[in-house]
């Protein structure tokens, strides 16, 4: 009896401290399969979406000096010149000023593909423009000290031919070399030439080199780095602009910086199929510190986003097996990627108000230099708005923003009384505009096609002072409003306004401020605001 009640106990302890060992083998399996998923989970692949830099800055050029990514792109026919975007992780950017809030110059209008260049702690600008005498279109370049962004310009460097644009400069073992698109208004073959550049930067040394010749597509836009046994230069062909653009992305390679050249037979190795974009190409390679490369170009999103222009986004690139270049997301231009950084969140588009209290214009504005010599003045809570029409340019000067969505409301008031018209446009050009707004006390909407003018609409009011509003859906169709107290809108049209015709060959149209009239008659404004949706 006494050994039953003895093994009893054994048992018992026996089973105790299985069961124990059981539920902690339990607990540990448990909480490894949570260790695991929560690594798991913190590991997981973040993402972003193209565009990076919303609005139409074509032809982007990005260079990176420490840890601060640079990028400058194309302005065309609207100032400042050359604008300039600093970030720290390749998808918040953020606009710290132009190139030039002047022209230089020797310079007319058309400024395009800038190129950014570091060296001997210098920032250079390699940029396009047409030259004051002839309206050639040649290259010109301009320096800053370090990171300071103050450029002094030095003059044209190329004038070659009947154009020369697209500049780039390549650093071989020391010795700097730029490259650029010739023959392109010649009925010959489009050529990139090369030229040896001197230390400074400043001037050509020795005779140009030919390095790659068009096939028939196009040909520019090019960049050219050295990976392992390869030089390669990465540039773009076919169409670059407007509705029917079909431009692409296409890469050659050679043993040599000089040539010759042999073109991928797998090209295009970026494009857009018509589903996030039409097309995609211009743009250059930044390498990340921990030696990633990156494809910073344009592209045309498919839709209504078409009505925002050539927008900035970016691809991964890697090589291939056989020392080729591909994208990691493949060779179809999309707009979800993943983040180039870990832990990094891309910031949502922000709405812009300007009250006009600060000191000087903000940067973000921008106005149309070939057609009026804008005179603009901040204060003390106003905006006075005024401008010299240039030639035979009868649609007076605008200050206006870059659309960053396809849906938004734009309003502004105005705070005087004279005969010029002051109000609201979405514009596209000194001859195509359309425009809401008030001369004396007669309110107008006002259409501009070609350089013909129609009223759309009219009205006289007692009040002369009135707040307007312009809505925009799926970017381009327009419905206009006015208000006596900013609260109780008045619909000017029955039916919306379809503004598709606004885009030119190169650019969409913007919204922003008009003012039509003599300088001794300005139009004044108390705020302009645009809110999306």
């Amino acid at each position: 009896m006494q050994q039953i009640k003895i093994n009893k106990i054994l048992n018992n302890k026996l089973f105790k401290k299985s069961y124990i060992c059981t539920t902690m083998y339990k607990l540990y399996l448990f909480t490894l399969f949570f260790a695991i998923a929560f690594s798991s989970l913190s590991q997981e692949i973040s993402y972003f979406e193209n565009p990076v830099n919303r609005g139409d800055f074509a032809d982007p050029s990005i260079i990176r000096v420490d840890d601060v990514y640079y990028v400058t792109a194309t302005s065309s026919e609207w100032a400042p010149y050359l604008p300039i975007f600093t970030s720290s992780d390749l998808i918040n950017w953020d606009l710290v000023g132009h190139v030039f809030d002047e022209k230089p110059q020797w310079t007319s209008h058309s400024f395009w593909a800038p190129e950014l260049y570091y060296h001997n702690n210098r920032m250079y600008c390699y940029y396009t423009a047409r030259r004051k005498s002839d309206n050639v279109s040649y290259i010109g370049v301009a320096s800053a000290e370090g990171i300071s962004l103050d450029f002094e310009d030095h003059g044209p460097i190329i004038e070659y031919g009947t154009e020369a644009i697209d500049p780039f400069v390549y650093n071989l073992n020391g010795v700097l070399y730029i490259t650029w698109k010739a023959y392109g208004l010649d009925k010959r073959p489009i050529e990139l030439l090369g030229s040896r550049l001197s230390d400074d930067g400043l001037r050509l040394e020795g005779e140009p080199f030919s390095l790659l010749k068009d096939e028939g597509i196009g040909l520019e836009g090019q960049y050219h780095f050295k990976h392992g046994d390869y030089y390669y230069i990465i540039y773009s062909a076919k169409s670059c602009c407007g509705p029917g653009s079909d431009y692409d992305v296409r890469v050659a390679r050679s043993a040599s910086f000089h040539g010759p050249y042999e073109n991928y037979e797998e090209n295009p190795i970026l494009y857009g199929d018509g589903g996030d974009y039409i097309s995609c190409g211009h743009g250059t390679v930044v390498e990340t510190p921990d030696g990633r490369y990156f494809y910073y170009s344009h592209g045309y999103q498919s839709g209504d986003n078409f009505f925002l222009g050539r927008q900035h986004i970016i691809h991964e690139l890697q090589f291939t097996d056989d020392g080729w270049i591909e994208f990691k997301t493949g060779n179809i231009a999309v707009n979800r990627q993943p983040v180039p950084f870990a832990g990094t969140e891309q910031k949502e588009v922000e709405d812009f108000r300007d009250n006009f209290n600060a000191n000087e214009l903000n940067p973000e504005w921008t106005w149309n230099y070939p057609f009026s010599d804008i005179d603009i003045k901040v204060d003390k809570g106003s905006l006075i708005l005024s401008g010299k029409q240039i030639e035979d340019n009868m649609n007076g000067t605008v200050l206006c923003l870059r659309p960053q969505t396809t849906r938004y409301d734009y309003f502004t008031k105005v705070n005087n009384v004279n005969g010029s018209f002051k109000g609201l446009t979405m514009y596209g050009d000194d001859k195509n505009m359309v425009a809401i707004g008030i001369a004396g006390n007669k309110i107008e909407v006002k259409s501009v096609r070609d350089g013909e003018e129609s009223v759309l609409y009219s009205s006289v009011i007692k009040k002369k002072k009135p707040y307007f509003k312009i809505e925009v859906d799926k970017g381009r169709f327009l419905t206009f409003h006015y208000s006596i107290d900013g609260n109780n809108w008045i619909t000017a049209n029955d039916t919306v306004f379809d503004a598709s015709h606004l885009v030119r060959w190169d650019r969409v149209a913007r919204p922003g401020l008009i003012h039509i009239g003599g300088n001794n008659e300005p139009a004044v404004y108390d705020y302009f605001q645009l809110k999306n949706k």
